[in-house]
Order: C-alpha cells, then sequence, then structure tokens
C-alpha cells in the first residue's frame, strides 16, 4: 500500500475505455441516505489483514495476522487465544507491506480441510501460494513468484471465483512508477490477477492452468495470467449474484480506482504503468495502440484517502432492503466508506456514507453475506450495519455546456432542521475538468477535488433556505456535472 502524496499535473486527455456497468437493482435506495456504523466486537489482534468464513456450520470468522497465524472468532465466545494454525517460521515480514497477506477456502472446505494462503516467504519474500492442511497440520507451497528488490506492493487476495478457481492479486514488484515495467509485461506474474485450477496437479506443476485462460498457448506469456496492468491489486472480490469481479487498485499517488469486470472476462490489460487511474502515468510504459479498460470509480489523495480498500457488494439478508447491490470500499487512510452502484445507463452512482475504524486493511462477509472488517492498528475486529438517514441538504445542479467550456450552477439546500454555518460544499469533478473562475463561494481545486467554502455574504444556511454557487471550467470532452456532494462532512442528496 503506498501513503505518497504528490502535487499532480495537468491533466491529460485519455483514451480509456470503461466496459458497461450492469443493470442496477430494482427501487434503490439513494445512496446519499445510507449510512455506514461498525461496532468493535474483537481486539488482541496483531496486525490483521484478512478474514473469511468457513461454510461449515460453525458461524467462525478466520483472521489472518501478518506474523504469520490465523485466528478464530465465534459471534457468541469472541476470539480464540489460541490461534488455528501458525505458520511464522515460514512467512517473512520484513517492512510494512510483508506477510501473511490472504486466505481463500475451498467450496469443500468442510470436507477437505484445506486453507489456501498467501504470504512473502523466507528467505527473500518471494510471494508465495500455499495449501495448508488442517488435519495433517501441513504448509504445501505450490506457485511462487519472486519478489527480493522491494518489500513492497505484494498484493495478497486470494478467492475462489463462480468458476471454481482460484484467483491471485500479485503487486507489480514494489519500488515507485514500476521500475521492472512489470505491470505491461507477460512473462511475469508481477502486477496481475492469475487464475488457477488448485483441484488437480498438472506434473511438474501442483496445479493447472485452465485451458481457457487469455494466454495459453501465447508465446513468452505465463498462463496463469487472467488480467494484467495493475499497480497493487490489494483486495478484489467477486459479486455473488452475477459473478463480476471488483478490484480496488493502491495508487502511486495521484489516483486510487476500482475496477469493475464482467464474469468471465479475462486478458484485459487494467492500464498500469501507462495509466494511474484516467490518467496518462509520466514515464509510464505505454504499447502503440495499446488497449486499456478504465476504471468505474477513482480518487484523489486529496480527499485524505492513501490506499483503496477494496470490498465487496452486499448480499446479505439483514441489510438487503437498504443495500442490496451496492459495492462497498474504504480507504486506509481516511477511512471513508465509498459506495457504489450500476446506474442501468453505463454509470455507476456514487456516494460517501460513513466512515470505517482507523486503517482498515480487509471488508470480508460471513456465510450469510453480512459485513466484517479488520484494523491494522491498534488490531480489531469490527462488524459492519448499514442505515437509512435522510440527508440534511440537497444539491441541484444547473449546466450549460459547449465546446471545451461548461459553466455549472449549485442550488445548495439546507433539508435539515438547523442552520449550517461556516459552511464547506465539498464534490469532484470529472476527469479533464479544470475551474477557471467561480462565483459566491470561496473555491479550491486540488486535483479533481473541489472544496467550495462560504463567503462573507452567504456564510449561514438557515433550514428550508438555499445559496447558489457555481464555476466556470475548462474540460477535455466530459462536460458532465459533479456527481456526489458532501456539506461540511456529510453527504447531500442530488438533485436534477
Amino acid at each position: 500500500m503506498s501513503t505518497l502524496l504528490l502535487a499532480v499535473p495537468a491533466l491529460l486527455l485519455t483514451i480509456l475505455a470503461p466496459l458497461p456497468a450492469a443493470a442496477a437493482d430494482p427501487s434503490p435506495v439513494p445512496l446519499p441516505s445510507l449510512h455506514a456504523t461498525t461496532t468493535q466486537v474483537a481486539s488482541g489482534l496483531r496486525r490483521p489483514t484478512a478474514l473469511v468464513a468457513p461454510d461449515d456450520g460453525t458461524d467462525r470468522l478466520f483472521v489472518t495476522e501478518k506474523s504469520g497465524r490465523i485466528r478464530v472468532y465465534h459471534p457468541d465466545t469472541g476470539l480464540a487465544s489460541a490461534p488455528l494454525l501458525d505458520i511464522t517460521p515460514a512467512v517473512d515480514e520484513s517492512g510494512n507491506e510483508r506477510g501473511l497477506l490472504g486466505i481463500a477456502l475451498p467450496p469443500d472446505f468442510a470436507d477437505s480441510q484445506d486453507l489456501y494462503l498467501a504470504y512473502t516467504a523466507l528467505p527473500d519474500g518471494a510471494v508465495t501460494l500455499a495449501r495448508y492442511r488442517l488435519d495433517e497440520a501441513r504448509l504445501e507451497p505450490l506457485l511462487s513468484q519472486p519478489h527480493a528488490e522491494f518489500n513492497n506492493h505484494n498484493g495478497g487476495q486470494l478467492a475462489f471465483g463462480p468458476d471454481g478457481n482460484l484467483y491471485w492479486s500479485i503487486g507489480d514488484g514494489g519500488g515507485s512508477g514500476d521500475p521492472f515495467r512489470s505491470g505491461q509485461r507477460l512473462d511475469t506474474l508481477l502486477g496481475k490477477i492469475l487464475r488457477i485450477d488448485v483441484s488437480r496437479a498438472c506434473a511438474p506443476l501442483a496445479y493447472c492452468v485452465p485451458d481457457d485462460n487469455p494466454f495459453v498457448g501465447t508465446a513468452g506469456a505465463r498462463p496463469e495470467i487472467w488480467l494484467y496492468g495493475l499497480r497493487n491489486p490489494w483486495r478484489f472480490s467477486f459479486d455473488r449474484a452475477d459473478g463480476s469481479l471488483w478490484i480496488g487498485d493502491v495508487g502511486q499517488g495521484h489516483w486510487e480506482e476500482v475496477d469493475h469486470l464482467p464474469a468471465g472476462q479475462g486478458g484485459l490489460n487494467l492500464g498500469w504503468s501507462c495509466y494511474e487511474g484516467l490518467e496518462k502515468f509520466e514515464g509510464g510504459d505505454c504499447a502503440p495502440g495499446g488497449q486499456y479498460t478504465a476504471p468505474v470509480f477513482s480518487y484523489s489523495p486529496y480527499t485524505g484517502g492513501c490506499s483503496v480498500i477494496g470490498g465487496h457488494v452486499y448480499r446479505g439478508r439483514e441489510y438487503a432492503d437498504l443495500v442490496g447491490g451496492v459495492y462497498i470500499a474504504t480507504d486506509y487512510c481516511s477511512s471513508t466508506v465509498w459506495a457504489l452502484r450500476p446506474d442501468g445507463r453505463g454509470g455507476y452512482e456514487q456516494a460517501e456514507i460513513g466512515g470505517m475504524p482507523t486503517q482498515v486493511t480487509s471488508v470480508g462477509t460471513t456465510v450469510d453475506g453480512e459485513f466484517y472488517v479488520v484494523n491494522d492498528l491498534p488490531g480489531g475486529l469490527h462488524r459492519v450495519s448499514f442505515s437509512r438517514e435522510e440527508p440534511a441538504c440537497r444539491v441541484d445542479r444547473a449546466v450549460t455546456s459547449w465546446g471545451t467550456g461548461t459553466t455549472v450552477d449549485l442550488t445548495v439546500t439546507n433539508t435539515g432542521d438547523a442552520p449550517v454555518s461556516g459552511w464547506t460544499l465539498e464534490f469532484p469533478l470529472a476527469f479533464g475538468q479544470t475551474v477557471v473562475s467561480d462565483w459566491n463561494t470561496e473555491l479550491t481545486q486540488l486535483s479533481n477535488t473541489i472544496s467550495a467554502a462560504a463567503a462573507p455574504h452567504n456564510t449561514t444556511i438557515a433550514p428550508g433556505a438555499s445559496v447558489t454557487l457555481g464555476y466556470l471550467a475548462e474540460h477535455t470532452g466530459d462536460a458532465s456535472p459533479p456527481p456526489r456532494f458532501t456539506l461540511n462532512g456529510d453527504a447531500c442528496a442530488v438533485g436534477r
């Protein structure tokens, strides 16, 4: 994970094409009306990195710790003192990002008692996939990728897909700016998501490569590769309903991104290091005529974020009427809860809907689809809850666009029952937009993040009252208005 913050250069026109979004869930609750909170249920974890729920009728959660232990939590008895297993003699946990990083349980776990683990191995930090047989207390390394030069960008997510294959993410090898050009190379597993069949072996491999992997038979390419062009895909997940893949890819310092890909769509190039988010990466590796798949959501570190923590689409029962079909993610530094949902028109609704505990490293689900998170320091396990809280503000937008310019007039209405004083309205601009002038506000642009503070003559918004403000912007092709707003940190409803 990266916490580097850099000044953002002039935004560049891109040629990335996002994939079509899936249809929206019927009668959705507006995203700004959602509110996420957490309740701590366990403490005493030592730098937890991931969590998973065994489908064996026990209601347990398994939590990995960076050093190489797996702890067990049960909602009735809490966190067990004795670990389920301990592979610390095999794990290199030097540096902030090395250690036991990921865990996945096969569909037949209740019978097989097999776990799959991703970790950085001694003596040289090689990123390693292994099977651990609980009934035999035996660790079986299956696949390893050298990763000695830098200790960061190890990836580490493991998940079984709807096709029964195991998917594994590996970062680009670390350092700054993809020094090995790993993202765009097909002869290395660095900067990739892999897809392999661990239910059998194809000698001399301890696993099999599915015949329909996209680079099987491609000269010089590793056949295990499913997706490429990734920087550090720390967490990804499959939607239980449609099998689509959501990826949180940690950025260099300008952009954090979320990718959403249709089920079974392998072979795509996610852009790194030609692109970071939607922006051309200075000094990056760009092939002539390259085709890149754009993220569906990106945000700048000027939001307070530093490392996106990819989550899951909520498919549980308890909050199905509120957040069914909504993708939830967070950020290691800002702790913002991001909510995304396909709008049925090829785009995505988005909102900030609350906060997580500090330094969340992973979002996991129970067998029934309810959400838990673990946080790095001080090392806790938290249950996630959702509620409906109607916003106390609404923003209406009036847009006039021409050529390479656009004017946006915003009407901010206080829909609450208390005055709002000394207000600040924050919102993102579409990529490639730059504010030229503004009115009725003190406006600041950092990257695509806008902070519009009250002017001396409109500093208070009474209940039921409104203020107007606006700006003139240049654009490079996308003249769309801001998709989300917060007023003094609280999400606003978005009107016309």
